[in-house]
């Protein structure tokens, strides 16, 4: 069954190639990557903004109004999952659409401090260089933890969630599942 839409797809590895290219240039302290590590922090933000604007219009499950739920019925599925009892869902389940949203702002953030950090007025500011380095490093012990999410759920439900990612396809809807 199709479940996440090409654009959705495009986005999410879009995203993840973006990440990994920025810790990559930033990481590496060479003079030569400044500049391609300032470009690809600025396609991590068009990148956020798009999968935003996406989540208010896009299809049903790019829609975050179809996959956020509230703190209780997250703290419900925590609570099956610590048991080995969670649902599978068809889309994101709610554990899964809190991790996208603080990765989606923890992106806009390292990305934000890191334009702060060019400009004029707060060019060499500490405190701008100290929060630009705590959200990238942030961002990626949540990308780390999103990827062990993903295995999880994945040996749990005998389903191979990168591969429905790449394909946008997953099996249908079964007893027991939410759609």
């Amino acid at each position: 069954m199709k479940v996440w839409d090409r654009f959705l797809r495009a986005a999410h590895w879009c995203l993840a190639a973006c990440v990994v290219s920025a810790w990559l240039t930033g990481e590496l302290k060479l003079k030569s990557l400044e500049r391609p590590h300032e470009w690809i922090g600025y396609a991590v933000l068009a990148v956020v903004a798009l999968r935003f604007a996406w989540g208010w219009i896009g299809p049903r499950y790019a829609r975050f109004g179809q996959f956020i739920a509230g703190p209780s019925r997250t703290l419900s599925y925590a609570k099956a999952l610590l048991r080995g009892e969670e649902p599978r869902y068809l889309g994101h389940n709610p554990l899964g659409a809190c991790m996208i949203l603080a990765l989606l702002v923890m992106a806009a953030l390292a990305s934000l401090s890191g334009w702060l950090s060019v400009t004029d007025r707060f060019w060499g500011v500490d405190w701008v260089q100290d929060a630009h380095r705590v959200f990238g490093d942030g961002l990626i012990v949540l990308a780390a933890l999103h990827v062990a999410g993903v295995a999880y759920t994945s040996l749990r439900q005998g389903e191979n969630l990168v591969a429905a990612m790449w394909s946008g396809v997953k099996r249908p809807a079964g007893p027991g599942d939410i759609a």
